[in-house]
């Protein structure tokens, strides 16, 4: 029987292996650094933005497969939109890592894939190291971030 667990864990094993948006990004017009002493992930995000939307967006460095997973799957889904959408886009996607509530899996799309670690406390941090370097990028705070 098909288990969307199992869909979800395929998902997070992809963008592991194969990071989208990987890789320095020479025009950026912002970066930031991210670190998580927990797990030992670290991330350098790389942001183009242009009348306050994000042109471009790309990540390095290095982490565990939920990090790396996780910066793939917000960097693929952060292109495009203006900085009030991806602050919105922020606060579902901690709703999602971090609440009991009843979420609607289906609007948050591939991100969706991450909703189980919210059932591993130590692994939130992994999955939200790079939403909240995100975060500080946007909200124009130059202090690396660390999920301590």
């Amino acid at each position: 029987m098909f288990d969307i667990k199992d869909l979800y864990q395929e998902v997070i094993v992809d963008h592991n292996k194969n990071p989208r948006n990987f890789g320095k990004l020479e025009d950026a017009t912002k970066t930031l650094e991210g670190f998580n002493p927990l797990c030992g992930d670290r991330l350098t995000l790389y942001i183009k933005t242009e009348n306050d939307q994000i042109q471009d967006i790309s990540f390095d460095g290095s982490g565990c497969a939920i990090s790396v997973a996780s910066a793939s799957l917000m960097t693929d889904a952060m292109k495009g939109k203006s900085l009030e959408e991806a602050e919105r886009l922020f606060d579902q996607f901690h709703n999602l890592i971090t609440s009991d509530d009843e979420l609607d899996l289906e609007q948050m799309g591939k991100l969706a894939a991450l909703a189980g670690v919210r059932e591993y406390p130590a692994r939130v941090k992994c999955a939200s190291l790079c939403w909240h370097t995100l975060h500080s990028v946007i909200e124009g705070d130059a202090t690396p971030v660390s999920t301590e």
